[in-house]
């Protein structure tokens, strides 16, 4: 027998590559998860996929399992919205506020999906640039805010995590730095750093990197755009801490070098902050769900938070 959990398993394993990645989506641990493909191989006397490929390789049998992955598990997604619809009710409203101006890469196509799902839904989305948005949060003139802030002297507010990525250094291809594969916070005393026009407490760089090593850079300079950020790194100007998936298209095209901050590397995780009376609403439950599926599906170097 063929079951729903052997299906979502291995569609789960297309998507990440991985074991562990796919273990970790799952919040399975890696053991639960092969017994769970040996269970179904057994049953069926086939392989499904090839063990320690790179890339990962599956086998006819596992092929024509995905197939039907890919035809039932979207129907089942399609008939619990619908449930969650008769449950709960249609109508709702989504204000939303982000505090990351690299998330509008995956933001935007996860609301173009979610408006599809969910035309009912009042979709209306604000920049937290320029305002303190967890505190409109609480106050009820948001619905909810996309951080990587916590800010837990909040009453009532919760933080849903969405999926943890790794903070990189974007440095120009013909720096000093550029083989290293690392830097230390010392390393960026003489730098001139590259950030977002927002407060220095909101910023990871230096919230959790260069402030705790009573490290301070020569000088910081502001740009409102990644791409305007990364066009100063590539000529020289200074440095830049970066989300690893913001990163990637210009890794690809060769544009810029990336270096780990720390030996261990900088690691995140952003939130949906919303009130804690919203979470029974099924249509809030479905853009948390969305909006992971869209982030692993685009982004790279992402896993579950």
């Amino acid at each position: 027998m063929i079951e729903f959990r052997h299906l979502k398993a291995l569609a789960t394993l297309r998507e990440t590559g991985s074991m562990v990645r796919a273990a970790e989506r799952l919040h399975l641990t890696q053991s639960a998860l092969s017994h769970l493909f040996r269970e179904l191989e057994d049953r069926h006397e086939q392989t499904l996929f090839v063990r320690k490929s790179r890339p990962l390789r599956f086998t006819s049998a596992g092929l024509r399992l995905l197939q039907l992955a890919d035809e039932v598990l979207p129907r089942v997604a399609v008939a619990q919205r619908d449930l969650a619809r008769l449950a709960s009710g249609n109508a709702g409203r989504l204000n939303i506020a982000i505090e990351c101006h690299s998330c509008y890469q995956w933001l935007m196509p996860t609301l173009d999906a979610y408006r599809d799902d969910w035309p009912e839904v009042e979709l209306d989305l604000s920049s937290g640039f320029n305002f303190a948005p967890l505190p409109a949060l609480v106050r009820g003139d948001l619905d909810l805010v996309v951080t990587s802030n916590p800010d837990e002297s909040l009453k009532g507010i919760h933080y849903e995590p969405l999926f943890s990525f790794e903070m990189c250094l974007a440095i120009s291809r013909k720096h000093p730095l550029a083989e290293k594969k690392w830097v230390a916070p010392e390393d960026l005393a003489e730098e001139v750093q590259i950030t977002y026009p927002v407060e220095r407490e909101r910023l990871d760089i230096f919230q959790h990197f260069l402030d705790p090593a009573d490290v301070e850079p020569a000088s910081v300079r502001t740009a409102e755009l990644t791409v305007m950020m990364v066009q100063l790194v590539v000529s020289g100007r200074g440095v830049c801490a970066l989300p690893n998936w913001a990163l990637y298209e210009y890794l690809q095209k060769g544009l810029v070098a990336s270096l780990r901050l720390g030996k261990n590397g900088l690691w995140s995780t952003l939130y949906a902050a919303v009130r804690e009376e919203m979470l029974e609403q099924a249509f809030l439950q479905d853009f948390f769900t969305t909006a992971r599926n869209t982030c692993f599906a685009n982004l790279n170097g992402v896993r579950s938070a």
